[in-house]
């Protein structure tokens, strides 16, 4: 079964699935084998693990790049955290092309302006896109993808900058019509709130992905009472890595030894399977000359 199509399954369902964040091969294949069925690109997490900041300065061939290593890595579905599709219609439709030529599944972009500012960095003032030239953009990815089941996902910022409901489902209304796949509904509340309106209102036209990162207590539950299709734990895993990187480079430095950590950390051996090295293994084996010096010419 193809990655968009099982993309396009999990959007769709009637039960609730989840994507998972991985920011580069390693953590994609992790995500995998935890038994997730879908994987979250995060651009706040592939730019943080470039140690730059989240407002388009990791360029768009660079993030291809690492899409390609969680690409080649994984057998379930990728959904590109696409910010705004990196420029206008043009650069949106090219971004398509190239994403379907890596087997990525699907792509979710925001009707923010472009180079794009982190929605959970404090103030208001983010500016929204112009309705029309948003949903231009929609229609030339859905216009340029080959394979019918590539997901375009339109995510919408107006809870985030402040404008409240009504602007959410205008624009969310306008998408639709424009032939995005689904709705990303976002917002910044501890609380679910904001969700919750939007999610009666809207009374299921197409399907819709939330993001709990700041509503975390809610329970799961809550979610399927909604509806919601499709819940996106958004940034964990670079979280969690930072956290254990942190802490034993702080043991290491105050030590000045491996002893005490070598037990709580990863063996080596895991960081080789995780690679693939078993495979390269019996690889050489069907492939190399065996009984003789490979590097031989005579």
């Amino acid at each position: 079964m193809k990655k968009t199509y099982k993309l396009k399954e999990l959007v769709n369902s009637s039960s609730l699935d989840f994507l998972m964040e991985a920011h580069n091969g390693l953590a994609a294949k992790i995500v995998e084998e935890t038994g997730f069925k879908g994987i979250w690109a995060s651009g706040l997490s592939i730019s943080a693990a470039m140690g730059v900041r989240d407002n388009n300065e990791a360029s768009w061939t660079q993030v291809l790049d690492v899409l390609e290593f969680m690409s080649d890595t994984t057998s379930i579905p990728i959904l590109l955290d696409g910010d705004t599709g990196y420029g206008n219609f043009n650069n949106a439709r090219r971004l398509v092309k190239k994403l379907e030529q890596r087997n990525i599944a699907g792509v979710c972009i925001e009707d923010k302006l472009f180079p794009k500012t982190n929605s959970f960095i404090e103030g208001h003032k983010q500016p929204l896109a112009d309705i029309d030239e948003f949903c231009g953009k929609i229609k030339a990815m859905k216009d340029t993808q080959c394979d019918e089941n590539f997901m375009v996902i339109s995510r919408v910022e107006a809870f985030i900058t402040g404008w409240g409901l009504k602007e959410a489902l205008r624009r969310a209304e306008a998408y639709r019509k424009a032939g995005t796949d689904a709705i990303l509904i976002h917002s910044k509340r501890t609380d679910i709130t904001e969700i919750e309106s939007f999610m009666k209102e809207w009374a299921g036209r197409i399907p819709v992905v939330i993001v709990p990162t700041k509503y975390f207590a809610t329970p799961t539950e809550k979610f399927r009472e909604l509806g919601a299709n499709v819940v996106i734990w958004a940034n964990h895993n670079l979280r969690a890595s930072i956290t254990a990187m942190q802490k034993i480079s702080r043991q290491i430095f105050n030590e000045q030894s491996l002893i005490s950590v070598e037990s709580n950390i990863a063996k080596v051996d895991e960081v080789f399977r995780l690679q693939g090295v078993a495979e390269l293994k019996e690889a050489e084996i069907k492939y190399l000359p065996q009984g003789k010096d490979s590097d031989d010419s005579l």
